[in-house]
């Protein structure tokens, strides 16, 4: 459990670009491409979209989203609807089993000795 314990606190210690990579990772398995911003056209409009956040997009009367990442890749991640939806079903999974884990740790700590604290919750006195 020790284990279990070290992996959820080093999820919540990771910088903000190994959050964003982790989130490409996802995005990937979803059926995201890649599209590296590697010329002027691509820079200029690769400006335009806000960083970091999902935008949708409509094509010769197809949705799709993109992302734009400016801080790992400097590229676009381009997925369509069926993407996106794997991509949110997938957060949502991810989200729920974290929620989980966190749940059944709380659940261990109940069974915890408090009495060497001076008790709970009445024993400590500020």
């Amino acid at each position: 459990m020790a284990a279990l314990g070290l992996c959820v606190a080093a999820a919540a210690c990771q910088s903000p670009q190994q959050k964003v990579a982790n989130k490409e990772d996802m995005m990937i398995a979803a059926g995201f491409k890649f599209v590296p911003a590697n010329t002027p056209q691509r820079q200029m409009s690769f400006r335009q979209l806000p960083p970091h956040k999902f935008s949708r997009q409509i094509r010769d009367g197809r949705v799709f989203y993109v992302y734009p990442d400016p801080t790992v890749c400097v590229c676009l991640y381009v997925g369509d609807q069926n993407a996106y939806a794997t991509y949110r079903k997938n957060v949502f999974d991810k989200n729920l089993a974290d929620e989980q884990q966190m749940t059944a740790q709380t659940m261990e700590m109940n069974d915890w000795d408090w009495g060497p604290w001076g008790g709970w919750p009445y024993g400590w006195y500020y």
